[in-house]
């Protein structure tokens, strides 16, 4: 979590494009997502359970290229090189898009895409990566909850939301007909606690629409739960 917290000095450092991948697969438990774990001696999110990806290299800024297509590019390298399973730009839909806060020591604008698992060995170098496990969405945030992993903000809320889809045909379907949904992430304190909150929120501090409704992630000690109500002035 403290990759999230505030820190003013890092106001004015650039956006740094990455770009992540969640295979997703059938199971007799239900759907399942691949989740990895960052080795603890690295600088940025260390320890913590993550989906594969990376930043955006510039061998992956092909001539003509939009960003959208570089960050696909850089989704499927990164995922062969820290799961080894190989996945078509093809097979990518886009899921979502997020923006750390400004206080963030490293600010990654990071696309999200999902895909349908290929078959394959999952292999970690144990070097970046040092361990991976497939889990389904509810599982995985048990865990959390529970103290047995750490995750950051967009991993809870792309888990939260994963678990309501029962295959994998269903949530492709489903992230396909609603389009991408796009998160800029300002934290704030609250009566309950640190809070990760988004447009549409009362305390969202934006040029749109004012709101007094409620679009955030409440992050105790405990349990983390998220709250969504919107009424936009």
């Amino acid at each position: 979590m403290e990759s999230w917290i505030a820190d003013n000095t890092t106001k004015n450092k650039p956006l740094i494009p990455a770009s992540t991948v969640i295979p997703i697969r059938d199971s007799a438990q239900g759907m399942e997502v691949l989740m990895i774990k960052r080795n603890t001696r690295l600088s940025f999110a260390e320890g913590m359970w993550v989906f594969p990806g990376g930043k955006v290299e510039e061998a992956d800024r092909v001539e003509s290229s939009t960003d959208n297509e570089s960050a696909k590019i850089a989704a499927c390298r990164e995922c062969f090189e820290e799961s080894g399973l190989d996945i078509g730009q093809a097979d990518l839909t886009y899921y979502s898009h997020w923006l750390p806060p400004i206080e963030a020591p490293k600010r990654f604008s990071t696309w999200f895409f999902i895909a349908r698992a290929p078959q394959g060995t999952i292999t970690v170098d144990d070097g970046e990566i040092t361990d991976y496990a497939w889990w389904t969405a509810d599982e995985a945030l048990e865990k959390a909850h529970s103290n047995l992993i750490e995750i950051l903000p967009p991993t809870w809320m792309t888990l939260f939301d994963l678990s309501q889809f029962k295959s994998v045909a269903e949530t492709i379907k489903s992230v396909s007909s609603r389009g991408p949904r796009a998160y800029a992430t300002q934290m704030v304190r609250t009566s309950e606690g640190l809070a990760a909150v988004w447009e549409g929120d009362s305390d969202y501090k934006s040029y749109s629409n004012e709101s007094t409704g409620l679009h955030r992630l409440i992050m105790t000690e405990s349990v983390w739960k998220f709250q969504l109500s919107f009424n936009h002035a």
